[in-house]
């Protein structure tokens, strides 16, 4: 019985792709590129899955066809996507062959090859040994396609959005004093699917001292009245396109440094996202943010960069932060999330995913923005 697609968009978008990437590979001066499971594999064909002792890897050029190498047991896994859809060449290999002369024998004569970041060592090394060549980052290729979002990706991130609104909605069903964060995680976990997502990524509920850890996840403090409590949420929608999507809550009545602290967030937070536009910075934007804290004389208290973009994976370029000159382009999605952090009392940070638009941007998160009491 033949596989079943499983593409959450049209082959021809793929071929779309896979053309890009090899104009990209030409104008970076590249004679192959090697492209192992990960973000990557999955945005350019629709593969999925993480890397294993067994080599799988697409293998594609400027004056090269894409061929995947992949072991003969993943073989109908791997047709079911737009490898199979598009007819892409095949090289399937069984234990006891070697994988590592396939790609060899894809790549022909090459002297400058990138390789994908995902890809490890266990397979680097033995590719390098096999080609005789000095491997490079095949990020100039490869992060160019995956930051501008097209409009079916920006559905997709718009789907995701809405979806972990709808969880942030819930929290106050669940938090509440004398529960532990990681009562509350459980029930957030299942919101996170139930309310569209395939897959949660990540759960951080971060009450009291453990807010001002901005990658705390869950631990069994029992929540206390009074506090802080930040919640960092995401998942990936059907489609394998991520949530991110942070609210801070209060149990109860905050004290009046934390209400004013935390508004002072919000209005940063704002800032960073009224300051998105084409032809803006990320340096720029993430200033925005940093400089409302900075007249608060909180500027000591955001730990972090002001954001990441996501799309296949939750965190991938481009980067909101400071010395980045990377001029934005409409299509670019990332995250808007300064946060202030006080070690051993309590942190707060306010994030929406944002879409660059031609003339600003799209919020893709609209839940409540001020501190939620509950």
């Amino acid at each position: 019985m033949d596989a079943v697609s499983t593409l959450p968009f049209p082959a021809s978008v793929y071929a779309s792709r896979l053309d890009r990437a090899r104009e990209l590979a030409s104008t970076a001066g590249l004679d192959g590129v090697i492209v192992g499971p990960g973000p990557d594999l999955q945005y350019l064909v629709g593969v999925e899955g993480d890397t294993i002792e067994r080599l799988t890897a697409l293998v594609f050029g400027p004056d090269r066809e894409p061929t995947i190498i992949v072991p003969r047991m993943e073989l109908a896994k791997v047709r079911a996507t737009a490898v199979g859809e598009l007819g892409l060449a095949v090289s399937d290999w069984v234990d006891g062959e070697d994988p590592y002369a396939l790609v060899a024998d894809a790549l022909g004569r090459a002297g400058r090859v990138g390789v994908s970041d995902a890809l490890p060592a266990l397979h680097v090394v033995p590719l390098a040994e096999r080609l005789a060549v000095r491997f490079e980052l095949a990020t100039p290729v490869l992060r160019e396609g995956r930051m501008i979002k097209d409009a079916q990706e920006v559905a997709e991130l718009r789907r995701a959005g809405e979806a972990i609104d709808a969880v942030h909605r819930r929290v106050p069903e669940w938090l509440r004093a004398g529960r532990t964060e990681r009562e509350v995680a459980a029930d957030i976990a299942e919101a996170i699917v139930s309310e569209g997502h395939r897959s949660v990524e990540f759960v951080i509920v971060g009450s009291g001292p453990h807010g001002a850890d901005p990658h705390h996840e869950v631990s069994d403090r029992v929540i206390g009245d009074g506090e802080i409590v930040v919640v960092d949420i995401g998942g990936a929608v059907p489609s394998g396109y991520n949530s991110d999507s942070t609210r801070t809550y209060v149990v109860g009545t905050p004290s009046d440094e934390a209400a004013e602290r935390t508004a002072v967030l919000v209005r940063a937070q704002q800032a960073a996202v009224d300051a998105v536009r084409p032809g803006a910075t990320a340096e720029q934007v993430d200033a925005a943010a940093r400089t409302v804290l900075a007249e608060a004389g909180l500027g000591d208290a955001f730990l972090h960069r002001t954001g990441h973009g996501i799309g296949v994976s939750v965190h991938e370029e481009p980067y909101i932060a400071p010395g980045n000159d990377l001029v934005l382009r409409e299509g670019m999605a990332f995250s808007i999330e300064p946060g202030i952090y006080f070690a051993g009392e309590w942190g707060a940070r306010i994030e929406d995913i944002v879409v660059v638009t031609a003339d600003g941007c799209e919020r893709l998160n609209v839940a409540p923005h001020s501190l939620t009491a509950v």
